[in-house]
């Protein structure tokens, strides 16, 4: 029996996959794609899911990348509900990939967009009915259908995740409790400053948050569901429903059977090539030498977001046509939870120094991110004007010293125009 043969073969039509198929067709390339995946939806966007999505009837083709005419039209063969578990890679990068069903392709070169899953609670409990993670389509929908019929709700992980769920229970009439292990919610990603600003604002808004304290176990109530949840230290909160939000961790799997190196992630170059030096590897399960202009000498990481999605797929595509272009980017995030839209462009470190600009009103904040008296990072808050301007200034390497940025009476836009501030071009440290 014949099998189907490819130029390309992506796994994964996630934001990455579906952006590397686009982007190489806008280079003229003209052998044939195939873009496979486990999901049966057409691609979608992601970043709803957690937000609008849980609150209102939106149909999951309203969130489509692309329209299914689109693959059509530029040649790209969608292969949906099917999942890739092994692979035979040959040399000089070719192979065969085959599907649970018993499908198979084989492809002269391979790109792999496997994405994350969530992490799992490891605690007594953590599988009974009523338990949620959130990352597809079809976790979406069953959380939309459990959050009307519940009315006390405990989110586990004070993320990005974990915070827009909460956001969105708390929305839709539920009474609310984020749970997180750090001292404060979003530390890993944000400042103090703004994690604290953003705490106070969801317990201003009535979510409850609980933090430095860990999950003991989660209570049957009787018939395989989640009644309660118990702390670390042994304090008892009602749930019917339980979201969890700990993070992510990537899909690399295939990527190991078939050899290729991994560590938290699929490891690629900055042209997005696997330890083999042919396939590739983008979006949330890739781990890319960091990309920013800040960048210190060999720091490698992990990027989930839907710019870095977009941007290092676009790179690689350079990369499937045969004139490779390194992925050199500044990260920009985005989480929108309830009131507060959150916006953070560079990548923060704990030693980074900070300069607090208070909002002219309420609800409003802009943090500024210094390396060596440096301007490196910003996180606004409901301020979309000040990240668009320092966003701008960080990608053409504006000064803004420390002390110019303290003085409130005058406007970040209004300083970064002035001419005193030479333009100079960031440069890694690598």
């Amino acid at each position: 029996m014949s099998r189907p043969q490819t130029g390309l073969l992506i796994i994964g039509a996630c934001q990455a996959g579906v952006q590397l198929a686009s982007s190489v067709r806008e280079l003229g390339w003209r052998d044939p794609v195939t873009l496979v995946d486990a999901e049966p939806h057409l691609p979608y966007a992601r970043p709803p899911l957690s937000k609008a999505f849980l609150l209102s009837d939106a149909t999951l083709a309203s969130m489509a990348l692309r329209a299914a005419a689109f693959y059509q039209d530029q040649n790209i063969d969608l292969v949906l509900g099917e999942y890739v578990d092994r692979l035979e890679i040959t040399r000089g990068g070719g192979g065969i990939a085959h599907t649970v069903s018993g499908r198979s392709w084989e492809f002269d070169r391979l790109a792999l967009a496997t994405g994350a899953r969530p992490r799992r609670l490891r605690v007594e409990g953590a599988h009974l009915d009523g338990v949620v993670t959130l990352r597809h389509a079809d976790h979406a929908v069953e959380l939309r259908r459990q959050l009307e019929q519940a009315q006390n709700v405990v989110v586990v992980g004070g993320g990005f995740i974990g915070l827009e769920v909460a956001a969105a229970a708390a929305a839709s009439g539920c009474d609310v409790t984020v749970l997180e292990v750090a001292s404060t919610v979003l530390a890993r990603v944000v400042s103090t400053l703004t994690a604290r600003f953003v705490e106070a604002a969801h317990r201003a808004a009535g979510i409850g948050i609980t933090t430095g304290v860990g999950v003991r176990r989660l209570i049957d109530d009787g018939r395989g569901r989640v009644a309660a949840v118990e702390l670390a230290d042994g304090t008892l909160l009602p749930a019917e429903l339980v979201v969890v939000g700990v993070g992510a961790r990537p899909n690399d799997e295939l990527a190991r059977m078939a050899g290729l190196a991994c560590d938290d992630g699929v490891l690629v170059d900055d042209c997005s090539r696997a330890s083999d030096g042919w396939t590739l590897a983008v979006g949330d399960c890739a781990n890319i030498p960091d990309p920013s202009p800040f960048a210190s000498e060999g720091a490698r990481l992990r990027l989930e977001s839907v710019d870095n999605a977009v941007e290092q797929a676009r790179a690689a595509a350079t990369t499937v046509v045969g004139s490779p272009r390194p992925y050199r980017s500044l990260p920009w995030f985005w989480s929108d939870q309830g009131a507060l839209k959150l916006q953070m462009a560079g990548l923060a470190t704990s030693t980074d120094e900070v300069v607090l600009r208070p909002g002219r009103r309420a609800g409003q904040q802009t943090v500024l991110r210094y390396r060596d008296d440096r301007l490196v990072g910003v996180e606004c808050v409901n301020a979309p004007a000040d990240f668009l301007t320092v966003r701008k200034a960080l990608v053409g390497g504006r000064l803004l010293p420390p002390s110019a940025a303290a003085d409130v009476s005058v406007s970040l836009k209004q300083q970064l125009a002035s001419k005193e501030l030479v333009a100079t071009p960031p440069t890694a440290d690598r």
